[in-house]
């Protein structure tokens, strides 16, 4: 065997001879949001991966208890807005940075510049770290958010539409914001390759959100004149993807989803809850009071949400990136309503 701490150039035949010399270099991924819904399934299947020579590193605001911490993986508690990010990508040689890390829903204290300090300040702190120490590839999990929710949508939305992530919406508005950072980037610094996902709604057997709380309503609520599509992605299906993108050459944005679509008709129908048709106009009224009142976190400005969703075409995804996606959005639907948390 080699000594220990001994830098010495090795003939072929040795390597040959000790396989194992051959794997000391490993492919170093950071993921952020390691422990959040995505994060810790594609941490598990990474690690499921180690003999494939990957380094490993999670991080994440949340710790992971030891007895919880998968073998041959270096977890760090640690915000992205952090000065030790440009640290733990130095000290373990990160080629390349998934960034799941998000805020999905936020809670009553988190206030709107707070959202923005983490979302946008934080993935710019991240990108500056790559830059500074060599990071090779920078993947980032965006959503079919970034397009807006406008009446001008096209039916299907490609990824040459323009990105409109309106502002009362602080998540579709901060997706908005990262991919004008992400462009901005592309062009100053070439070198780092990007990745871009656009991702529909998830559904996994575990999935218990704000949008899956829509679907457990006893009645789905549909504004009247709106057909209200959504398009679902099996979280098993993004998993692989993101698997695939950090072992394929290709860079580029992607939509991310099943193919077709559900309108909220075909949800209440599958859910087999009654379907409440109410006018644009009353839906606003309604929410206005109960938002003042404190009844309810959403606002007027979510009737947008219901009537105009962008509609995701995932063809560059199956034609360029090279994935096609297991499940349907509707096969996705319908695996999440035979699993789903009641």
């Amino acid at each position: 065997m080699l000594p220990p701490g001994k830098l010495i150039m090795l003939p072929l035949g040795y390597i040959l001879k000790y396989p194992e010399i051959a794997s000391m270099h490993k492919n170093s991924v950071l993921v952020t949001g390691a422990t959040g819904y995505l994060g810790s399934q594609l941490i598990n299947r990474l690690q499921a991966e180690t003999k494939s020579g990957y380094q490993i590193i999670a991080l994440d605001i949340r710790e992971v208890p030891a007895k919880e911490q998968l073998d041959g993986v270096v977890y760090y508690k640690e915000d992205i807005r952090s000065e030790q990010m440009s640290a733990i990508i130095e000290k373990h040689k990160v080629d390349t940075v998934v960034h799941l890390a998000a805020i999905v829903a936020a809670s009553k204290t988190m206030t709107r510049k707070f959202l923005e300090e983490v979302e946008v300040g934080g993935t710019r702190n991240v990108l500056d770290a790559c830059i500074k120490h060599g990071v090779k590839r920078f993947i980032v999990t965006s959503s079919g958010a970034a397009y807006g929710y406008h009446e001008d949508n096209p039916d299907w939305i490609t990824e040459s539409d323009e990105i409109r992530g309106n502002y009362e919406f602080a998540y579709a508005y901060h997706k908005r914001l990262v991919e004008e950072m992400l462009e901005d980037y592309r062009k100053n610094h070439p070198t780092l390759e990007q990745t871009i996902f656009r991702v529909g709604t998830i559904l996994g057997k575990t999935t218990n959100n704000q949008i899956t709380n829509m679907f457990k309503m006893k009645r789905q609520v549909r504004v009247n004149g709106a057909k209200s599509p959504f398009v679902f992605i099996w979280d098993q299906d993004l998993v692989s993807i993101l698997q695939q993108s950090i072992k394929t050459p290709k860079t580029g944005i992607y939509n991310v989803a099943g193919d077709g679509a559900l309108n909220i008709d075909e949800i209440a129908k599958l859910t087999k809850n009654n379907l409440l048709n109410i006018p644009a106009w009353l839906l606003k009224s309604v929410l206005f009071l109960l938002n003042k009142v404190g009844a309810s976190p959403y606002g007027p400005e979510q009737v947008r949400f219901l009537q105009y969703r962008p509609v995701l075409l995932n063809t560059k995804l199956k034609n360029e990136f090279g994935y096609q996606p297991k499940k349907t959005s509707a096969e996705a639907f319908n695996y999440y309503l035979e699993h789903k948390i009641n």
